[in-house]
């Protein structure tokens, strides 16, 4: 993927002001970092989360960013999901990203492999040479199994296909911390209420509240674990959606899209305003002031005192 621009003084220069400064930050971020909008303003708090979230949005549509969740098989049977937020420099195009994910499949790994932000340039340096055989059909995942068994122990949080899904990176963030699959289910189905009426909402809520400690990472293996990406999934950029359940346009969902006003609903695109035509800020009650005494100057008025209240 050698083919990424150097870094130069017209960077971003086709983005909005809001969308430039943010893509600086996140181009000068280490690997590895996180970059979901909550995270962006907690660290660099000049905007809100809001429109944090709709300028990573307008930097996914204008081809920089790309979610993709990757499902990791280590050779010693261990599986795992690993969602990664690939940037590039360049924008890329819609086609551009679909064979990017595409080739991400059969990737070879090693037990370090890293959530969190990744550049398109690491491709070519993540594997050896050869591929891997021809993996076999995935099996659900120990994360996904946990969730879509919780029924068997609580009726009242039988999840659905689409929120075992959604909640599976999360459960296995908790695996990936030393939770075993009883500890997930205790958490979820312990001291229920009378009645759930939205067990996807109220197992996403346990899992964020009760998430257990990062434990401290022992010193890294003399030979690390190898593994290989056995599924790739494109995820959307502003909410849970990825491709198992909606359709993924430009590295977003459609609602999304829409609620970003990048589209209408019935799937027109909406043209950016113009920079002339967005508020600025309000000039001062000095510049106003100024502002009137010219005027009245070119109409040939006397300047206007201005007392002190």
């Amino acid at each position: 993927m050698g083919d990424e621009d150097p870094h130069a003084e017209a960077d971003f220069a086709h983005l909005g002001d809001r969308e430039r400064d943010l893509a600086l930050y996140v181009d000068h971020l280490e690997d590895g970092r996180a970059v979901g909008y909550k995270v962006i303003t907690a660290e660099h708090p000049r905007y809100g989360q809001q429109a944090t979230r709709v300028s990573l949005g307008r930097l996914i549509d204008a081809g920089h960013l790309l979610w993709i969740r990757e499902h990791i098989t280590l050779e010693d049977g261990s599986m795992r999901w690993v969602t990664r937020t690939y940037w590039s420099r360049t924008p890329r195009s819609a086609a551009w990203w679909d064979e990017f994910a595409r080739e991400r499949n059969g990737r070879i790994v090693t037990d370090g492999y890293r959530s969190g932000l990744a550049r398109v340039e690491e491709a070519e340096h993540e594997a050896p040479e050869e591929a891997p055989s021809e993996p076999a059909e995935p099996q659900p995942s120990a994360a996904y199994r946990t969730l879509a068994e919780l029924g068997d122990t609580a009726r009242r949080m039988s999840l659905s296909e689409q929120d075992c899904r959604s909640l599976e990176s999360a459960a296995a963030e908790w695996l990936s911390r030393g939770s075993t699959p009883e500890d997930i289910t205790r958490a979820l189905t312990g001291g229920l209420p009378p009645a759930v009426t939205n067990p996807g909402g109220l197992a996403r809520t346990r899992l964020e509240k009760k998430m257990p400690p990062k434990k401290t990472k022992a010193r890294q293996k003399q030979n690390p674990l190898l593994g290989h990406v056995d599924r790739v999934v494109r995820a959307c950029g502003t909410c849970d959606a990825d491709e198992r359940t909606v359709e993924i346009i430009q590295g977003l969902c459609r609602e999304c899209r829409v609620k970003l006003g990048l589209e209408t609903p019935e799937g027109k695109r909406i043209p950016q305003m113009p920079a002339t035509f967005l508020p600025r800020p309000l000039p001062t009650a000095e510049q106003v002031h100024q502002w009137a005494a010219r005027v009245r100057a070119a109409g040939g008025l006397r300047p206007r005192r201005v007392r002190d209240v």
